[in-house]
């Protein structure tokens, strides 16, 4: 019933992903009655989707806000995905001022499209995610150079690039370099296939903020001066209708197919794996994180025989696993991005670790204590007093 604060592009990709997800489970629904079997009822609808984004207030990065009466907020870049955010809370308690931090997801340095990630600043209390608090990854520029070796291995064999990547994000960070792979010779000339209703419809949101993205990156700036299109390129094609995915998986040759979901739990790269993971010319591309009893974790795995649609398919493609195109920030990053915030919180004495599976909270913790923080992972229905 209240408002829903947020930056302007993320309330854009809330309008196509929202719309996108009532749509999949108003589909489900449907497909179970026709089978006469229970239906549960959709979480919502499109109508609903409508009314939420009405309620929607865009804001931009460093503006401040009043949430509710006599609390304030202010967005910070994460550098996680477009329009995500840090934010700042504060208010007055007691005749003092107050202020509370939380990173959400943090980004990485060094990313193509997105900005660094920028620190909230003096806070009294962090809550801090730590996904990936317990390791670091292959450097943003060696991801880049490793994704060209692959797609030249896989072509010269005769094979097919299968890339599970969520469709905001990922895949468009994958467009980027390989369009700047393609600019550069570095990669055959073979069709690149974003095969994602959503994904094409993503892409269409980051095009219409691209004043929020890296200006420091080369192609963005030819862009900004009206000399290149980020997100477009002579071997990149676009097939949002099915009917153009099948006759695109039935077509011979090499090419790199970019599918959701980026877990491999659904979508179009299902298909693709059905099709494709058999043959050993092949290589199954893992961008991102997968979660343990997924699909993709399995793949990385390497189990022999994958369950997709209810039969067994055989795991004979080669697998590769880039760090590198992850979203979160590794643990340096982490540590960088926390100590920038310590620099301007002298008051800073909680900080709070979420959003991690306890091996990476626990490593985490332990490097913070070596650096003299005190955090802890919050149990469920903790309250903090101060």
């Amino acid at each position: 019933r209240g408002d829903i604060h947020a930056t302007p592009p993320t309330r854009d990709l809330c309008e196509v992903m929202l719309a996108d997800s009532a749509h999949i489970q108003q589909k489900d629904a449907d497909f179970l009655v026709r089978h006469r079997r229970a239906a549960p009822e959709p979480l919502y609808a499109l109508r609903d989707v409508s009314t939420m984004l009405q309620q929607m207030r865009p804001h931009d990065y460093q503006q401040r806000f009043e949430v509710v009466p006599g609390v304030w907020g202010r967005f910070t870049d994460a550098g996680h995905i477009l329009g995500s955010a840090s934010i700042e809370l504060q208010w007055e308690e007691e005749g003092r001022t107050c202020r509370l931090g939380f990173s959400g997801d943090i980004g990485r340095s060094g990313l193509a499209i997105i900005r660094d990630p920028e620190p909230v600043r003096d806070v009294d209390w962090l809550i801090l995610e730590s996904t990936y608090g317990n390791r670091d990854h292959t450097s943003v520029d060696g991801a880049r150079a490793e994704l060209g070796r692959i797609v030249r291995e896989t072509v010269a064999r005769g094979g097919r690039v299968l890339i599970p990547a969520f469709a905001v994000g990922r895949t468009q960070e994958l467009v980027y370099d390989l369009h700047a792979l393609s600019h550069a010779g570095e990669i055959p000339r073979v069709p690149v296939i974003i095969d994602s209703p959503l994904a094409s419809e993503a892409t269409e949101v980051f095009r219409e903020h691209v004043n929020v993205f890296d200006g420091t990156e080369r192609m963005v700036q030819e862009h900004a001066a009206n000399r290149t299109e980020l997100f477009t390129f002579p071997l990149l094609q676009f097939t949002p209708d099915v009917e153009d995915s099948k006759a695109m998986m039935r077509q011979p040759g090499p090419k790199v197919i970019i599918a959701a979901s980026g877990m491999a739990e659904s979508g179009r790269i299902l298909h693709h794996l059905v099709h494709s993971a058999g043959d050993s010319k092949n290589t199954v591309l893992i961008v991102g994180f997968q979660a343990e009893h997924t699909l993709g974790r399995r793949i990385v795995e390497r189990q022999p025989m994958l369950t997709v649609f209810g039969e067994e398919v055989p795991l004979r493609a080669q697998v590769e696993v880039l760090t590198g195109y992850s979203a979160h920030a590794d643990r340096s990053e982490l540590m960088a991005w926390l100590d920038a915030v310590r620099a301007t919180s002298p008051r800073l004495a909680d900080v709070f670790l979420v959003h991690g599976e306890a091996e990476a909270q626990d490593a985490f913790a332990a490097q913070l204590a070596r650096h003299g923080v005190t955090s802890q992972a919050p149990r469920p229905g903790l309250q903090v007093t101060r």
